[in-house]
C-alpha cells in the first residue's frame, strides 16, 4: 500500500487556514474545552453540538465543577444529545483528574486513555489540539480521507487497517499537529463527505488523490456491513392529572439509565387494548386518546412506540410517579430524546 505524499500536510494546512469553520471550541483550545467538545462530537453532528457545548461550559466551566455536579444536572445538560454514557464517563474522568492530576488533564495520549470514556482517537485529538503532542487523531472522517487518497479498499473498521492508517499519518505529521488533525477531520466533514459525491473540485488534495485520479471516489472507503438492529414494541402513556404529567425514573443501569421518562410497557397496544389494560391496572380514566406512533433508533436497537394521552379522574398514589408541571418538565427533569415525539406533543397541545 502506498504511503501518503509529503505534500499532503502543507496543502491541507494552507486550505485549513483559509477555510476552517468558526467553532466555539476552536477559538480557545483549552484542554477542558477540547475534551468536552470531542466527547460531545462522538457520533453527533457539529451543528447539533454547538448549543449543548455552550450551555454545558456555562453551567460547568471547569473540571472541578464537572466533578461536583449532580447527576440530574448532568443529564439535563445532556438531554437530547444521546449516547448518555458519554456524560457519565465524562464525570467519572473529571473526578479522577481532580483527585489524581490536580484538576489538569494529562498531556499524553497514553495517560488520557486510562480515563473513562477516552479511546485512542479522543486521546490523540485532545493531546494534539490542546497540548501540541505529536499524535495522529484517526476518526471516521480521517479514515475516509486516507482511504480515498491511497485508493485503499481494505475494511476501515479493521483495527489492523486503522493502525496502518495511523502509521501513514504519523510519517507526515507536521509540527502543528493539532491544526493538521483538525484539518483532516474538517476535510472529511465538509469536502470528502460520506453521503453523496465528494466535492473534489474544491478539495486541496484532489491532485494527490488516487481514487480521484481513477474516477472511483465512491468506491472508497469499504466498511463491513453492520448487523440489523433489533426492534422492540412499546406503549407509552402520558398520564395527565390536574395539568401535571406523570414521570417515572428509569433504572440506574441499562438503556437510558437514571433518566426520567413516561410510563411505558413492553407491548404495542391498540386503542381498545390500551383502555382495557389501564382499567385492569386500577386507573380511573376520564379519557384515553391515541397519539401518533413514534420510533426512536438507538445504535443497535429500535423502539417502535404507540402512545396515549390519558386524562385521569384520580391520582394513582400507589404508582411510583413524580407529577411534574410542563415548566418542570422543561427545566428540571431530564427526559431523553427517545420520548421526543411525546414531549413535543405535550408542549404543542
Amino acid at each position: 500500500m502506498k504511503d501518503l505524499p509529503s505534500e499532503t500536510a502543507p496543502l491541507l494546512l494552507a486550505w485549513y487556514g483559509k477555510s476552517a469553520r468558526i467553532l466555539p471550541w476552536r477559538s480557545d483550545p483549552q484542554p477542558y474545552k477540547v475534551w468536552v467538545s470531542e466527547i460531545m462530537l462522538q457520533q453527533t453532528r457539529v451543528e447539533a453540538v454547538k448549543p449543548y457545548f455552550e450551555r454545558f461550559l456555562t453551567a460547568l466551566p471547569n473540571v472541578q465543577a464537572l466533578a461536583q455536579a449532580s447527576e440530574q444536572t448532568l443529564l439535563k445538560l445532556w438531554e437530547g444529545l444521546g449516547y448518555y454514557s458519554r456524560v457519565r464517563n465524562l464525570q467519572k474522568a473529571a473526578k479522577i483528574i481532580v483527585s489524581e492530576y490536580d484538576g489538569v488533564l494529562p498531556r499524553s495520549p497514553g495517560l488520557l486513555q486510562t480515563l473513562p470514556g477516552i479511546g485512542p482517537y479522543t486521546a490523540a485529538a485532545v493531546a494534539s489540539i490542546a497540548y501540541g503532542y505529536p499524535a495522529p487523531a484517526v476518526d471516521g472522517n480521517v479514515l475516509r480521507v486516507v482511504s480515498r487518497l491511497c485508493a485503499d479498499g481494505r475494511d476501515i473498521l479493521s483495527p489492523v487497517v486503522k493502525k496502518d492508517f495511523s502509521r501513514r499519518l504519523s510519517e507526515i505529521l507536521p509540527a502543528d499537529c493539532g491544526a493538521f488533525n483538525q484539518a483532516m477531520m474538517e476535510l472529511g466533514a465538509v469536502v470528502c463527505v460520506p453521503n453523496g459525491p465528494p466535492k473534489c473540485d474544491i478539495c486541496p488534495l484532489s491532485a494527490l488523490c488516487q481514487a480521484h485520479a481513477a474516477g472511483e471516489e465512491l468506491r472508497y472507503p469499504f466498511k463491513s456491513p453492520k448487523k440489523a438492529r433489533g426492534i422492540q414494541q412499546k406503549t407509552v402513556f402520558l398520564f395527565i392529572y390536574r395539568q401535571h404529567i406523570a414521570l417515572c425514573k428509569r433504572p440506574n443501569t441499562g438503556l437510558l439509565a437514571g433518566f426520567w421518562g413516561y410510563p411505558m410497557i413492553d407491548d404495542y397496544l391498540a386503542p381498545e387494548e390500551a383502555a382495557s389494560y389501564l382499567e385492569q391496572q386500577g386507573y380511573h380514566l376520564l379519557s384515553v386518546d391515541a397519539l401518533p406512533p413514534a420510533k426512536h433508533i438507538f445504535t443497535h436497537l429500535e423502539w417502535h412506540m404507540a402512545g396515549y394521552l390519558v386524562v385521569l379522574k384520580e391520582k394513582p398514589d400507589a404508582k411510583p410517579f413524580v407529577w411534574a408541571t410542563r415548566e418542570e418538565l422543561k427545566e428540571v427533569y431530564p427526559v431523553p430524546s427517545a420520548y421526543k415525539a411525546f414531549t413535543n406533543y405535550l408542549f404543542n397541545n
